[in-house]
């Protein structure tokens, strides 16, 4: 006999366990389906196990290499790798716990299962133990998120040839590392273990790092990757690997045809990521994808089957945990009979790197892309008090915006907590803020938060603690 609910969401994610959430406060009888921990890949091998082994990083690398310059000196810091995974591990068991407590608190069902659709508004449900259920539905919301993107050259097999969630769970700190790809979540953890102290090479495809963001933005992250001699090689293909007693020799080839031999305890490839959307039986439920296998939606988060819904990763870029749990508030909420639509001016982005990057809106060069007339200003972290008294003083602010109307076109940070101080960025787009709100807001002093008030002043030539450029 089938199981019958109004509404099925797909994934228990950052996007799923949303939309779960909110369907039920609408009061539409809810069932997600989840095929491994609630949470998904942010909360158990990607988004916060990271954040927690970054954390962990910095705390040790200052510890044992910056905190002297104030006068304090610890003998014998020392690392357990070991424990510290463990305690990575904990706060993922909490978080995830927590969800579980927040699904059931709000009267949603869980079911821990494979799902894939038998027909428009049919499910089978294949359960740990083999034996399967059918679910019917009358709407769905499919939030089955992404996977890394694999090498042919490279298979992974989390022993030597790790992807991020193996970089995750080694229980011995690596001697030595080689990550392919250059993109966030290679340079996060790569920095990460550099810190920890072992020996990083980085390797990738094209001529630069972070190569979404403007140069003079990653060449303070650069600064920074020389100094925990982390080796860095663009323009350099990974052709293929050996293994050579317990290390493996990665092959390359760099674009002047020269041939590079690295080896390394293990090869973490961070090429980026795909959409979940293969074996889902898409095609019986009406569902279109695009060539890259995301699943199509409207505004409304609708896919080409009118009563199914599709967030995250799978409905397509940008691939990001706020991202999705904003569409799965939209998608329970048209089910709802609501008019909600996904119309957000801007999506902020962050990169745990150190120092951290953040943007809200335009960079400097989508705005020159653009063909409009806009004023380009920075402030440095150097200039603040906030940061001498911390020792971060690395980075700057860049403020983007119209030159004629002065209205807020985009802020990009890198430096010290920029994951937290771009929110202020993303209201100040949101609610189409001219530069003149942000530089007429009183901020706290000493705070790093008044580095965006600064910045805004020096976008007008009105800086007030760095010299104006004279026109």
């Amino acid at each position: 006999m089938a199981l019958k609910k109004h509404t099925v969401v797909i994934g228990g994610g950052p996007g799923g366990y949303v939309a779960a959430i909110r369907a039920s406060q609408l009061g539409l009888d809810t069932l997600v389906i989840e095929k491994g921990n609630l949470g998904g890949v942010c909360l158990n091998v990607g988004c916060i196990p990271s954040k927690a082994v970054i954390h962990a990083a910095k705390t040790y690398y200052k510890s044992v290499h910056e905190n002297e310059t104030m006068g304090i000196e610890a003998e014998k810091v020392s690392l357990d790798f070991g424990r510290t995974i463990a305690w990575k591990d904990s706060v993922v068991s909490k978080l995830t716990g927590g969800i579980g407590g927040l699904l059931k608190g709000n009267k949603v069902d869980v079911l821990n299962g494979t799902a894939t659709f038998t027909g428009p508004k049919k499910l089978s449900v294949t359960l740990a133990d083999g034996k399967t259920e059918t679910v019917e539905f009358e709407n769905c919301i499919l939030a089955t998120g992404s996977s890394p993107i694999s090498l042919p050259a490279f298979p992974i097999d989390q022993e030597k040839i790790l992807d991020s969630t193996g970089a995750l769970a080694l229980k011995k700190l690596p001697e030595s590392l080689i990550v392919i790809g250059g993109g966030y979540i290679g340079l996060e953890l790569g920095m990460a273990y550099a810190k920890l102290g072992t020996k990083v090479t980085v390797v990738e495809f094209l001529d630069s790092v972070l190569a979404q963001f403007d140069a003079d933005v990653v060449q303070v992250v650069e600064k920074k990757l020389k100094k925990l001699g982390v080796t860095v090689l663009t323009s350099t293909k990974a052709d293929g690997f050996t293994k050579k007693g317990s290390k493996v020799v990665l092959k390359a080839t760099d674009k002047a045809g020269k041939n590079h031999e690295l080896e390394a305890d293990y090869i973490f490839v961070s090429i980026g990521r795909s959409p979940n959307s293969k074996n889902l039986g898409l095609d019986k439920a009406g569902i279109q994808v695009d060539e890259k296998g995301f699943v199509k939606i409207n505004e409304r988060c609708q896919t080409s089957a009118k009563h199914i819904y599709a967030i995250g990763d799978v409905a397509g870029q940008p691939m990001l945990a706020h991202k999705a749990s904003k569409e799965g508030e939209i998608a329970a909420e048209n089910i709802a009979g609501h008019k909600a639509v996904m119309d957000c001016r801007q999506i902020p982005a962050v990169v745990f790197t150190d120092p951290e990057i953040s943007q809200s809106g335009m960079s400097e060069k989508e705005a020159r892309a653009s063909g409009r007339k806009f004023t380009a200003s920075k402030f440095p972290y150097a200039a603040i008090g906030r940061s001498l008294t911390t020792n971060e003083t690395e980075g700057f602010v860049k403020f983007i915006s119209d030159s004629e109307t002065k209205e807020v076109l985009g802020i990009t940070i890198v430096g010290a907590n920029a994951s937290d101080l771009i929110s202020e960025a993303a209201l100040a787009i949101e609610m189409c803020a001219f530069v003149d709100d942000v530089a007429l807001t009183v901020h706290p002093h000493p705070t790093f938060g008044e580095i965006l008030m600064e910045a805004a002043k020096g976008n007008l030539g009105e800086a007030i603690h760095v010299l104006n450029p004279k026109h």
